[in-house]
């Protein structure tokens, strides 16, 4: 799995030994709010961590490190099936609002396109505006579809 690099930010493929940085970057039970669940423990995302990093080869996750700090912000992912992919993307509530989750999103769909996939989703929760902004700008566009209460995004190679 390739590296991610943009001026802004590195994609940086995941290990479970970011557990550690990542338990205390996702602590806010705010993240939780459009998707549900609860932060994990260190040893709980260790455990995530290691079962993604030895799953399907389509089971793709990268850590966010923006090049203006050194640490960890958040995260990125992409499920990939045949020719699509299904992306998410998760920036710590006290590094939202500066561009990186779009930049991160925007990064990742255009390697994915580039590289192996014609067709990329994301589900987005309907009052969610941050997270259909990062989709819009990467050039993913809300379909007619529902799955889970969510909206279904999709780009299309053209």
């Amino acid at each position: 799995m390739d590296r991610i690099e943009t001026a802004l930010l590195a994609l940086i493929p995941l290990h479970p030994d970011h557990a550690g940085e990542m338990a205390g970057v996702l602590s806010d039970p705010a993240l939780h709010e459009f998707t549900g669940g609860a932060p994990l423990s260190e040893p709980e995302l260790r455990t995530r961590y290691e079962r993604q990093t030895s799953g399907p080869p389509g089971w793709r996750n990268w850590v966010i490190r923006p090049r203006a700090e050194d640490r960890l912000v958040g995260y990125v992912q992409a499920t990939i099936d045949g020719r699509t992919a299904e992306v998410a993307w998760v920036v710590g509530t006290p590094w939202q609002g500066r561009g990186l989750a779009r930049a991160a999103a925007v990064a990742l769909v255009e390697h994915l396109m580039e590289r192996e996939v014609d067709t990329v989703v994301a589900h987005i929760h309907p009052d969610h505006a941050a997270s259909a902004s990062v989709a819009t700008a990467a050039g993913l566009s809300p379909t007619e579809r529902w799955e889970d209460g969510e909206v279904r995004w999709e780009r299309h190679r053209s």
